[in-house]
């Protein structure tokens, strides 16, 4: 029997009305949970999912666990989605991560994960106060003020995405600076083998993790850095895609995760995300399962900058334009940095009306779109979509 388990459905069968909905749809109730493999009686919770609940039933489509006022903040996620946050000390559950990765008292840790809507920023901010560290709250962009930052107030510890902290090296070198950054902790996109290369060279140990904005922390790297090791704060399935039941290690299917978390109950909660379990031991003294890492995703958003780019958000902007009406994006991968480009049925080609799409496009998906080329009405006789052509080996 899994007490904790029991304990969370039980509560949020109690509290969240659209998870006691799941259960009578499903046909089942609190009794018929006693462990992992009961999982399987609920279908898996999709993002797409979350994000018509929430349309529906603002601003938290009635899964909500708790009372408002117990919430320290809310934050918007691409989709759009309202992600609550909790009053418990490390609420995402990263300190584990980042005390492996070697961060504690004495340090002063730039976090250039962004502060503004989105939960990336609060939720590794909380992670190094858990663990004693210092942190500089720089946030996204600005990128000689980090340097000068770095510099000024010798940070030796780096949070972000891994293509950022590449760029401020390269910031540094333009600006003839000595840096610091000794250790440093990535996510929030593919950690490529030639900047893991360049960052060991450079002198700075990194430690990978993963996470969601829905979900906090979910696996790590220990010291051996082969492979993310599962948080034990929560329980991870991985399962079929196309019908949800759960697969043994080493087959590769869709990260679900179940949260013990009475302000958030999220139960089978799909990431979208594609992994295995490894079957091998680590050499560490964790001794938990680990995960192989991300390897590609199922649905229509592909992850760019750290940001989710859902193929539905780019319609819903053209859909007020009436000029549009299919698009093409492709995600691609040059100099270290992804781009994201666009082709657009149009029947407006003005190099204005490109800027007023590039413009409305960043301030829903959040990050800018690189280039945009318009075809006549019924070019792209597939539809719209969005492809991911990065090799992410």
């Amino acid at each position: 029997m899994n007490s904790r388990l029991k304990k969370i459905i039980q509560h949020a069968h109690q509290n969240s009305p659209a998870f006691k909905q799941r259960l009578e749809d499903a046909g089942c109730g609190p009794a018929d949970f006693e462990d992992i493999p009961d999982l399987e009686k609920i279908p898996v919770l999709r993002k797409e999912t979350l994000v018509d609940l929430q349309a529906t039933n603002l601003p938290f489509g009635g899964l909500l666990g708790v009372d408002v006022s117990q919430l320290q903040r809310i934050f918007q996620s691409p989709g759009p989605i309202y992600d609550p946050q909790g009053n418990a000390p490390d609420y995402w559950r990263w300190g584990e991560a980042l005390k492996i990765a070697g961060f504690g008292p004495g340090d002063i840790v730039i976090n250039t994960f962004s502060y503004h809507l989105s939960p990336a920023g609060f939720m590794f901010d909380d992670g190094l106060r858990s663990v004693g560290a210092t942190v500089v709250p720089t946030g996204v962009g600005n990128t000689e003020l980090q340097v000068k930052i770095v510099s000024d107030l010798k940070a030796n510890g780096y949070l972000g995405t891994p293509s950022f902290l590449g760029i401020i090296l390269d910031k540094a070198i333009e600006m003839e600076k000595e840096i610091s950054i000794r250790k440093a902790f990535v996510g929030g996109e593919p950690f490529f083998p030639a900047q893991q290369h360049r960052f060991r060279e450079a002198g700075i140990d990194v430690y990978q993790g993963y996470g969601t904005a829905d979900a906090g922390a979910i696996a790590f790297e220990c010291e051996t850095k082969k492979g993310l090791h599962i948080s034990q704060d929560m329980i991870l399935e991985i399962a079929d895609p196309n019908t949800g039941a759960q697969l043994p290690p080493g087959e590769i299917g869709e990260i679900v995760v179940t949260l013990f978390d009475e302000t958030y109950p999220l139960i089978r909660f799909g990431t979208g995300d594609l992994s295995k379990v490894m079957t091998e031991a680590c050499r560490c003294t964790l001794g938990t399962p680990r995960l192989a890492g991300y390897l590609g995703r199922i649905g229509d958003a592909v992850k760019v900058r750290g940001m989710f780019v859902h193929a539905r958000q780019i319609s819903d902007v053209l859909s007020k334009f009436p000029a549009t009406a299919n698009f093409s994006a492709i995600v691609s991968r040059e100099s270290g940095r992804d781009f994201l480009r666009m082709t657009i049925e149009s029947t407006e080609t003005s190099e204005n009306f490109a800027n007023q799409l590039q413009s409305r496009l960043k301030a829903v998906i959040r990050v800018s779109v690189d280039e945009i080329n318009f075809v006549g009405p019924g070019t792209l006789t597939s539809g719209s979509s969005i492809k991911d052509d990065r090799n992410l080996a």
